[in-house]
């Protein structure tokens, strides 16, 4: 089995929904700090007031995310046995992606277009 294998691609568009959502609510914390620290640093009263605004702007967009994935069940941040549990099956499904042969001696899928289309009709064949 290799990576093309439609067997590998269960459960992976609600696994890549979530691993998207964390990594957009671990974007927004970094956006977040990243404000704070320049609103610290700055002197200019208009620029502490737009950076003010980003900062509640970003809060509540963390905010929206967190929930979202809480309600999605995607993150439990008040139930650690969970979380843990939900940890340790996305490590497991990183091994096991680890394990996948990922670039297979045989990359051709020729043999998988050895019919022409008017063959059911009596065709030539390829």
């Amino acid at each position: 089995m290799d990576y093309v294998d439609p067997a590998n691609s269960l459960n992976m568009p609600e696994m890549a929904d979530m691993t998207f959502a964390m990594d957009f609510l671990i974007r927004a914390k970094e956006g977040v700090r990243n404000i704070a620290t320049a609103l610290t640093e700055t002197v200019s009263p208009d620029a502490r007031a737009l950076l003010r605004k980003q900062l509640h702007q970003g809060i509540a967009l963390h905010q929206e995310i967190t929930e979202l994935m809480v309600r999605k069940k995607w993150f439990h941040p008040t139930e650690l046995g969970e979380q843990f549990q939900l940890d340790m099956l996305s490590a497991d499904n990183t091994v096991a992606i680890s394990k996948q042969k990922l670039f297979p001696e045989d990359t051709s899928r020729k043999g998988m277009f050895d019919r022409t289309p008017d063959e059911h009709r009596g065709g030539s064949q390829a």
